[in-house]
């Protein structure tokens, strides 16, 4: 019995491995808001514009508030060692669509950013 306890176990959590490495395309409309300012204090619309774009010139994640739900994805460019482009952060509080790579970790939605219209 405990055999076979640690193989379902073993099995399980091979799954769970493979599932968070695997990436499916998704293309996700929303609204584009700096996470800080979002999150932590409620701004967002177009009198928040300006600010936005200069959070994310500076570092500070990309959310992608998507429409009609509560559901945030965190923005990551579209391969390692880059930024966000201009086509991200010039839109700042924009409704887009954003197609890319999907990814959860942690509880936390990501979207690669492979375009955006």
């Amino acid at each position: 019995m405990n055999k076979f306890v640690s193989a379902a176990l073993g099995l399980a959590m091979a799954a769970s491995c493979a599932t968070a490495a695997s990436a499916a395309q998704k293309s996700v409309t929303g609204t584009l808001e700096d996470s800080f300012c979002y999150v932590s204090m409620g701004a967002h619309g177009p009198s928040h514009k300006k600010c936005a774009m200069g959070c994310a010139k500076k570092g500070i994640p990309v959310a992608l508030v998507e429409k009609g739900t509560d559901k945030i994805y965190i923005l990551l460019p579209p391969k390692n060692d880059t930024a966000l482009g201009s086509n991200v952060v010039g839109r700042m509080e924009d409704e887009v669509t954003v197609t890319g790579d999907a990814y959860e970790k942690g509880g936390v939605q990501y979207l690669t950013v492979q375009s955006v219209k």
